[in-house]
């Protein structure tokens, strides 16, 4: 009651309760979350580099426990950013990369392509500089 009081007296400007309701989270919005985690991040830039890559594989490389790597496969899953597949016993884990070319496509790709090429050519000349 106390809770209800203290909403209807606080000016809001929009119904915020809307925005915490899991009936609304989008496959972006999962993929976003998803992307946000660098551990999530270290294990799709290992799938990128060799897919087909067992649970174990996966764990040998990283400072977490098995049971942390799970944890963190299921979300990439349920984003859809990494498909399994079985054979035999073992379970093959691959980068589905279709959702971030769609965040790309709707975020990046139609409105600032060219601004951001000029940005990445400018970046690589500049770290070929430092090289040299």
């Amino acid at each position: 009651m106390i809770f209800l009081e203290k909403l209807y007296l606080a000016p809001l400007t929009c119904n915020h309760l809307v925005a915490y309701n899991a009936c609304m989270v989008t496959d972006q919005d999962k993929v976003f979350k998803a992307l946000a985690d660098s551990s999530r991040r270290k294990l799709l830039d290992r799938l990128r580099k060799k897919g087909g890559l067992t649970l174990g594989e996966l764990c040998e490389k990283h400072d977490m426990s098995r049971q942390a790597v799970t944890k963190h496969l299921a979300l990439l899953e349920a984003a859809n950013l990494v498909v399994t597949k079985k054979e035999g016993r073992e379970k093959l884990h691959y980068l589905n990369p279709v959702p971030i070319s769609e965040i790309y496509s709707r975020w990046i790709g139609k409105f600032e392509q060219e601004r951001v090429q000029a940005l990445q050519n400018l970046k690589q000349a500049l770290e070929e500089n430092n090289d040299e």
